[in-house]
């Protein structure tokens, strides 16, 4: 098994190197590829040492069998063909081919047998804010097919990368030295300040990242669920958290609830409110699973219930996320062997 990494000098190549290492991922060899820049660059994935290699159109993906890919939406786009010409399976980490008719949106825990139809060698790894809410809503809708979903996320500094958490860093300690504060990563200072803006505003004002959830979440789930979100960005350095509100075609009690969340694979159920026992970010960040809390029937709304969610962003909501797809492949002979 020959994999490789393209983005590795980012946020979720970083996590892929950790992941692939801690999960005993079995591969015999791993190539590291990123932009001019980032080539020359050594990292360690376990106990080999490995020199990234520059991004090029060329034949060095002959005979790679995996390509876990996280360098954004144009460098997929633009080496898709590169990655996948001999029969790579690339695992994409960016948006440029999440709603292509013919590529799987894929999360292990939900929707696992799209990821063995593959006519373009490409499987999409979904947003991160979708991810953790669909695994959630899978064990739900196990009980009583889901008709609505409404989701406010509270998202944190990772979602932009490392300049996002490296701009919410700075802005901190500039702030303590009294120093002026630099906007880049965002459209707006992060520190002490939530922004309701995440990717830019379509025609009907709701944000591509709002829309995202909307259509992946169609996808994933085959079935037209209403899916309705606001996406805000907060002051946490990593892990998502989202308030979400359900609707089932018949009414879910609280204790089906929960004893459905305790049973969905990659869920953790953490709610104790009298306790104050609830998933928070600072607690989540560096977890593999999806972390449910504050379950309660929605008062507004006889039939519906609502609950808190936090994932780590770059885990769950990335890097893992598409890992678990690889390992999903391998236990069900979906992986092509190349090498």
């Amino acid at each position: 098994m020959k994999i490789a990494i393209v983005g590795a000098s980012g946020a979720v190549g970083a996590e892929f190197m950790d992941i692939i290492a801690k999960r005993n991922f079995p591969y015999d060899d791993i190539r590291l590829f990123g932009s001019a820049r980032s080539a020359g660059k050594q990292f360690r994935v376990g106990d080999k040492a490995c020199i990234v290699e520059e991004l090029k159109d060329n034949e060095a993906f002959k005979n790679i069998d995996i390509a876990f890919v996280s360098a954004g939406g144009d460098v997929s786009r633009n080496f898709a063909s590169t990655i996948t010409r001999y029969g790579t399976l690339m695992i994409d980490n960016s948006s440029a081919f999440r709603m292509e008719p013919d590529v799987p949106l894929v999360v292990p825990e939900v929707n696992p047998s799209d990821a063995l139809q593959t006519p373009r060698n490409i499987i999409a790894n979904p947003n991160c804010s979708t991810i953790q809410m669909v695994v959630t809503l899978k064990a739900l809708d196990n009980i009583s097919p889901l008709e609505r979903v409404h989701v406010a996320t509270y998202q944190a500094a990772s979602g932009a990368g490392a300049k996002g958490m490296q701009e919410l860093e700075q802005q901190t300690n500039n702030y303590a030295r009294g120093l002026p504060l630099e906007v880049g990563a965002f459209s707006s200072q992060l520190l002490f300040n939530v922004i309701p803006q995440i990717d830019v505003f379509a025609d009907d004002d709701y944000t591509k990242e709002e829309l995202k959830m909307t259509n992946e979440t169609v996808k994933i789930m085959h079935r037209d669920i209403k899916v309705s979100a606001t996406c805000v960005r907060v002051p946490v350095m990593r892990a998502h958290s989202e308030a979400i509100w359900v609707k089932a075609q018949k009414p879910i009690s609280i204790a089906e609830a929960k004893r459905a969340f305790e049973t969905m694979p990659g869920v953790v159920v953490v709610d104790n409110p009298q306790e104050r026992k609830y998933p928070m970010p600072l607690e989540v960040a560096g977890s593999d699973d999806v972390f449910v809390g504050r379950l309660r029937n929605d008062i507004a709304e006889e039939g519906a219930i609502t609950y808190w969610c936090v994932a780590d962003q770059v885990r769950k909501g990335a890097a893992l996320n598409a890992v678990q797809i690889a390992e999903c492949l391998l236990q069900n002979g979906g992986v092509k062997r190349l090498g």
